[in-house]
């Protein structure tokens, strides 16, 4: 373990670990992560790994341009041959009558950030979705760019190309405080007592970030949900089938590697408060049944599905449910990345490029991504980012 670091990044997931790649890209090559595990081991592991730029906050639809971009060329990227689990099977959004008008006006504004996305018709969809009862929505929106990937294999690739850019990525070093002195942080001290002096800590650690940032006076408004997936034996084929979000009932499917589907709630009016340390690890009872309700009345094709397994992993959640990367002017040399709010494996290429700016410049980049929108302290300001037409039902994810 070295003594000191110009550039210490808590947290081996995928925003710490994109973080570190985009730092050395900006030619900022000592660059230590530190991760309690291994990387890749938390809530990393338990996405449901949707690609999508369906977004009713244009700075989400283009930092999820971006990552479809950086996906969609891994292995120019990362390495020659490389599969990050990026599967392109389209994305398909469907909403009721109340939701048509807000349908419109978000794709006109995702054109306008980047995003390749267009209506389509209740025939075009039965083709897509042989299986799917489409009575009941009122109109279609398709991004043959999204799909899905590996949140895992992905993390894995940032941490291999921060390392060959110089970083350097400890595992199984847990940091159990951030330090401060009068001119703000000044490095972070491990769970063995060990110290690393840096005047630049980036905070990646998922939920785990609210404990670390306390000590500082920095209030992290972030909640602990859990979230659970089933994978089911569909009994059809599900080769060509797109990710498929469906805002009338409220959940989203997708096919999988193995031939299985893969079911998500997108109600999360009512969060399920967790520990991240200590929570159910698969789909309880309840969810079950209403996973099952959810699913026979989609898609009434899928008479012979079977469960197959079942997992759950927690978002940690912000009030805009909206990520917080940001500066902390009351804390010098600390920039948060966290509150993903279960968007984070489609944007973590763009969080890590402004991760990046924020340590290199202050600034971002990219006039699409103002890092305004994401700062910290919109909370207590009480201008929370918030989509112009959010979808009735659903407006937590969107």
């Amino acid at each position: 373990m070295p003594s000191a670091a110009e550039v210490v990044v808590v947290g081996g997931g995928l925003e710490g670990c994109a973080a570190a790649w985009q730092l050395t890209t900006r030619g900022v090559t000592d660059v230590l992560v530190l991760e309690r595990s291994t990387v890749g081991s938390g809530m990393t592991g338990k996405s449901s790994g949707i690609v999508r730029c369906h977004y009713g906050v244009p700075t989400l639809a283009a930092m999820a341009v971006y990552g479809t971009e950086v996906f969609e060329h891994a292995s120019d990227l990362f390495s020659d041959g490389l599969d990050i689990g990026f599967r392109s099977c389209g994305y398909v959004v469907g909403v009721g009558p109340e939701n048509v008008e807000a349908l419109h006006a978000n794709l006109a504004a995702q054109r306008a950030a980047g995003v390749q996305t267009e209506t389509i018709d209740h025939a075009t969809v039965a083709e897509l979705w042989p299986t799917a009862r489409l009575d009941d929505f009122a109109a279609f929106a398709h991004e043959p760019r999204g799909g899905y990937g590996d949140a895992y294999l992905t993390a894995q690739a940032f941490a291999a190309a921060a390392r060959r850019g110089g970083a350097r990525v400890a595992q199984g070093a847990g940091v159990a405080a951030i330090e401060t002195d009068a001119e703000g942080v000044c490095g972070v001290r491990l769970g063995d007592g060990s110290r690393v002096a840096s005047r630049q800590v980036v905070l990646a650690a998922g939920p785990w970030s609210v404990a670390l940032a306390a000590p500082l006076g920095v209030d992290l408004p972030i909640r602990v949900h859990r979230e659970e997936i089933i994978l089911l034996k569909p009994g059809v084929p599900t080769e060509g089938l797109p990710v498929f979000s469906d805002l009338v009932s409220l959940q989203y499917v997708r096919p999988d590697v193995g031939g299985e589907i893969l079911f998500g709630n997108s109600d999360l009016a009512t969060l399920k408060p967790a520990d991240p340390d200590h929570y159910l690890d698969r789909a309880d009872d309840a969810f079950v049944d209403m996973a099952a309700a959810k699913i026979g009345h989609r898609f009434p094709g899928l008479d012979d599905a079977v469960l197959a397994s079942s997992y759950a992993g927690c978002y940690d959640v912000t009030p805009d449910y909206n990520p917080v990367i940001s500066t902390v002017p009351a804390m010098p040399g600390l920039v948060v990345a966290a509150g993903f709010s279960g968007h984070g494996f489609k944007i973590s290429p763009a969080v890590g490029r402004l991760v990046a700016d924020l340590v290199v410049d202050g600034t971002s980049s990219d006039p699409r991504v103002p890092e305004h929108d994401l700062r910290l302290a919109r909370f207590a300001e009480g201008d929370l980012l918030r989509s112009p037409h959010p979808y009735v039902g659903a407006g937590e994810m969107r």
